[in-house]
């Protein structure tokens, strides 16, 4: 059983180092054989450094690009087929991991330069601060009064229209909300 396993990895062997002789020579159909023989390997190098399913298939495709133009380059005295093809995937997928990170530490020192228009914190409780305070003065008014002014400043209604929806005079509105402005201003101490 072993035998066969060795002649299984050595007939693996010798189909790829023909299959790489051939890319080598500029032959397609070689670096199909070789992409057929080692592409599931390779790519599970590629996605295990890259974490990306995606960016793998992507740096897979550079892989054979890179194999198709250094296929002159292998030396099968040096290294196995195997492992010179794992060695291209693995620096490839690295080169991809530097770029991503240049390209994030790019993008939060981008960050710095975005004017932020939120109001600060302590602006922010201010104006939570004056709102509470205007909405319990509002509350405190004659419901009258105090009606009219919501529906007026914070509505968007004109006088007018608060009379006629209403179905009081005009004078009237005007009245109810000149003494809660009044009250108002009492209330929040803005003399």
């Amino acid at each position: 059983m072993a035998r066969t396993v060795d002649n299984n990895a050595h007939n693996a062997r010798v189909r790829l180092v023909s299959a790489l002789h051939r890319t080598a020579a500029g032959d397609r159909s070689g670096l199909r054989h070789v992409y057929d023989l080692t592409s599931a390997k390779l790519f599970g190098i590629c996605l295990r450094i890259s974490g990306d399913r995606e960016a793998a298939e992507d740096i897979l495709q550079d892989v054979y690009v890179k194999v198709w133009r250094r296929a002159a380059s292998f030396d099968e005295g040096l290294a196995s087929p195997i492992s010179w093809l794992a060695m291209i995937a693995r620096n490839a997928a690295i080169d991809w991991r530097r770029t991503q990170a240049r390209h994030d530490a790019a993008g939060e020192d981008a960050l710095d330069t975005v004017a932020d228009d939120a109001p600060l914190a302590d602006a922010t409780i201010q104006q939570d601060e004056a709102q509470r305070r205007l909405l319990t003065c509002l509350d405190g008014l004659d419901i009258r009064q105090s009606d009219a002014i919501r529906r007026t400043f914070l509505g968007g209604l004109t006088y007018q229209e608060l009379a006629e929806r209403m179905g009081t005079p005009l004078g009237t509105i005007k009245s109810w909300i000149r003494r809660g402005m009044q009250g108002l201003k009492e209330c929040l101490g803005d003399g």
